[in-house]
């Protein structure tokens, strides 16, 4: 079994319009949390979420700033509490998602609106960290959002990235793009990395990736 088809495929359908692709969450949102974290058993918000503690590592954790990116029903912003981070907004283009995660309690503010090139309502170097969690993936973010993300953070605070590896080679919109892009925005000085991990286990059979970056 795979996410793509428990759930209605149009959510990874490379061809959807961001406003589609929420439509499509917007419906999945009640089962959302039942089939990643139950049935498929997904690591990847406890393991982006250990990546950003480990890149604040020395940090208070009661007062950095972390923007969950794609915070979905805020299953990696539960990691983060957990892991003593109490300053967390959240951004997504799916608002019954987001009405899902106001219900925990865990964010400060949370952000309906597509996560790409256009400006966020944030100001320039809010954040310590972005944790930004399954959100590359068929139909989803793309690497003209990364500017915008570095443009949220503070210089010397963190981007980390998670999500399926084999989505580097498999996806259009990544394959020979994404880490291209990303090596393009050091080379610019804008950030530099810091790690990049395959994991095992990110749901069922199928790798993970964690990318680490820094903004300068």
């Amino acid at each position: 079994m795979s996410v793509e088809k428990k759930t209605t495929p149009e959510v990874f359908d490379p061809k959807s319009t961001p406003e589609m692709t929420a439509k499509y969450y917007d419906n999945w949102s009640g089962h959302y949390e039942e089939e990643i974290m139950t049935q498929l058993k997904c690591t990847a918000p406890r393991v982006c979420a250990g990546a950003v503690a480990k890149a604040l590592d020395g940090s208070d954790r009661g007062k950095v700033r972390i923007l969950d990116v794609a915070a979905g029903t805020g299953l990696c912003g539960e990691e983060l509490v957990q892991l003593g981070f109490t300053d967390i907004d959240g951004v997504d283009g799916s608002q019954d998602m987001l009405d899902l995660a106001e219900r925990k309690q865990i964010y400060k503010r949370l952000i309906c609106d597509f996560v790409g090139p256009n400006r966020l309502d944030i100001e320039n170097d809010t954040y310590d960290a972005i944790a930004c969690c399954s959100s590359f993936a068929p139909g989803h973010l793309k690497e003209d959002c990364l500017p915008e993300l570095i443009r949220v953070v503070k210089p010397g605070g963190y981007i980390i990235i998670t999500f399926r590896e084999e989505y580097l080679y498999i996806v259009e919109d990544y394959n020979g793009k994404l880490e291209p892009a990303m090596a393009r925005l050091q080379d610019d000085g804008l950030w530099e990395r810091v790690s990049r991990e395959v994991f095992p286990k990110f749901y069922e059979d199928k790798n993970g990736i964690t990318f680490v970056y820094k903004v300068l």
